[in-house]
């Protein structure tokens, strides 16, 4: 079940005996297992006896289903959070794939786990914690293993990371939560600089609203400023300010993100993929920020609104010479980036006077 599945059930009927919470997703898995306590132990005083916590690192599985079946004194109802689920299954050789006995519920830990669960303990809710293996790639067997394992669990939630579109209304919520002014290409800008993490969306729109709490507006300059993740729109006004062949401007920006610390290969491998993707939709013949992330999204690359906006912008400002030119300016400048002690400020001066010129 998803996580808003999850939350609805608790509020409707009474928890199941075990959850296994997959997948690595940290702010809703949180969100998750504060709503589920304080279902079951609403007072701190509850928490303070009926609060158990495990880690199948430290411990053994059958130590965990042990205390489960062990009635308390002092607390009536008891959640015990198990982190670290994945530690309890078997280890397979080095490159070997696992069978399907090495998984099944009937060994080791896992057999008393299905046993107990036939007819668990009255008022204790057993929660496993599997967060180390993602839902894409070479993670995704192995995630498969971990819920073979506890097949025997009746309810499991999953914690994927958010999709751009559940990333972008997340933190539209939590801004408006927040009262905090921000514009929607802005705040694609701050979804886009955090790659779409919920926890850290949350933490920079309420460090946001406490720099805006006198009724401010946050534009792209208070993002740059204030998120240590938003160097990109920075870039970006490097990217305009070549556009418009404003060499002091660029100069100017440039001083900006030297002073920011900024890692000049890395700005300077941002400005390739952003005139490599401006190239690509000039000689696509894109002709609005629509059709440029249509067109993108088809080629499997994903891109925001406010991304697309960017690359049709910079594909305004650059003929398809003038872009090719560039490029040919960002490969002599990386090389020049890596020659022995290069003087990183120098060669990116070169290259914007290159470019202005």
């Amino acid at each position: 079940m998803t996580p808003q599945q999850f939350l609805a059930q608790l509020k409707q009927n009474e928890p199941s005996p075990a959850y296994l919470f997959l997948g690595p997703e940290p702010y809703q898995r949180e969100f998750c297992r504060a709503a589920l306590i304080q279902r079951i132990l609403p007072g701190p005083e509850e928490r303070g006896g009926g609060l158990i916590r495990h880690d199948l690192d430290t411990v053994t599985l059958a130590a965990v289903v042990e205390d489960a079946c062990s009635p308390s004194l002092f607390a009536p109802r008891r959640v015990l959070l198990v982190s670290g689920a994945e530690a309890a299954l078997p280890r397979t050789r080095a490159g070997a794939e696992e069978s399907e006995d090495e998984v099944a519920p009937a060994k080791g830990g896992a057999s008393a786990l299905a046993e107990y669960l036939k007819d668990p303990s009255p008022d204790v809710v057993l929660v496993f914690e599997a967060a180390r293996y993602g839902f894409d790639g070479d993670d995704k067997r192995k995630l498969e293993r971990v819920r073979k394992f506890y097949s025997a669990l009746p309810s499991v939630v999953e914690f994927p990371p958010m999709s751009d579109a559940q990333a972008r209304h997340f933190a539209q919520n939590m801004a408006t939560r927040a009262g905090l002014k921000i514009g929607a290409a802005e705040l694609d800008l701050l979804v886009d600089d955090l790659g779409g993490e919920a926890a850290r969306i949350a933490a920079e729109i309420e460090k946001l609203s406490i720099y805006a709490a006198g009724g401010k507006t946050i534009g792209a300059l208070e993002i740059s400023e204030l998120v240590p993740e938003a160097r990109e729109s920075t870039i970006f006004a490097l990217v305009g300010a070549l556009g418009r062949n404003d060499r002091g401007g660029a100069l100017d920006i440039l001083d900006t993100l030297i002073r920011q610390s900024e890692y000049l290969p890395l700005a300077l491998s941002f400005l390739a993929t952003q005139f490599r993707l401006a190239l690509a939709a000039r000689e696509a013949g894109l002709r609005s920020p629509q059709q440029i992330q249509a067109h993108f999204a088809k080629q499997g690359v994903p891109i925001w609104g406010s991304r697309a906006e960017q690359v049709f912008q910079t594909v305004s400002s650059f003929s398809k010479k003038r872009l090719a030119g560039a490029l040919t300016l960002i490969f002599q400048a990386d090389k020049a980036l890596r020659d022995t002690r290069p003087d990183d400020r120098l060669v990116m001066e070169e290259f914007i006077l290159r470019l202005t010129a």
